[in-house]
């Protein structure tokens, strides 16, 4: 038995501290995915406390089938959905960053200049704007995928959807995504070499 499962059986029966030791482990990527779905700091609190008091009532019908922390992926993403239907909108123009820390990625040692710096800083916004203009439900599975790393049987588990439903719905993002930032310029369209001399 994994610590995670043994806190899991003890929070169960109604032991609060073990509870929180799972709310501990857990908080900062659960954050995460609510700022990274709404694009609001506000919002992504209330609705990781939400998550976690919907995980405390819930922990009677948990079978333990997949880990907490994904059954909390759904919790999560699943209220921020509704939020984000609830009020009509994609999510906030102030969306926040894709920082090197959040996201895993290596970052080499050496400084980058000035302009690549801005370059990656324009770029990360870029991205961040299209992941706020895609559906709820894309944004949903591509953060899950490209942001937390999880496989896409995780992502079909935690969302409680077909595998090929979460592959569709992947593949249509990166579409859209890919299609927003060729038009914002920070993207070369492919086989563009095919495209000369039609124009002009």
């Amino acid at each position: 038995m994994t610590e995670e499962q043994a806190l899991v059986q003890r929070a169960r029966q109604g032991d609060e501290g073990a509870f929180a030791a799972l709310v501990e482990q857990n908080q900062g990527r659960i954050y995460h995915l609510a700022l990274r779905m709404t694009g609001n700091p506000d919002d992504a609190a209330e609705l990781c406390q939400e998550a976690f008091l919907n995980a405390w009532k819930g922990l009677g019908k948990f079978q333990g089938e997949s880990s907490f922390s994904t059954w909390l992926y759904r919790l999560a993403s699943n209220a921020c959905v509704d939020l984000m239907r609830r009020e009509g909108r994609h999510s906030n123009a102030a969306g926040p960053s894709l920082n090197d820390e959040e996201t895993g990625l290596d970052v080499p040692d050496t400084a980058p200049s000035p302009q690549e710096s801005a370059e990656r800083k324009e770029l990360r916004e870029q991205i961040e704007e299209g992941l706020r203009s895609l559906s709820p439900e894309h944004r949903q599975v591509l953060i899950l995928r490209e942001i937390h790393q999880l496989s896409y049987e995780e992502i079909a588990q935690s969302l409680e959807l077909d595998l090929g439903t979460v592959k569709s719905r992947i593949n249509r993002g990166r579409k859209q995504l890919r299609n927003f930032l060729i038009r914002s310029g920070n993207f070369s369209p492919p086989s563009a070499s095919k495209k000369t001399g039609k124009e002009g």
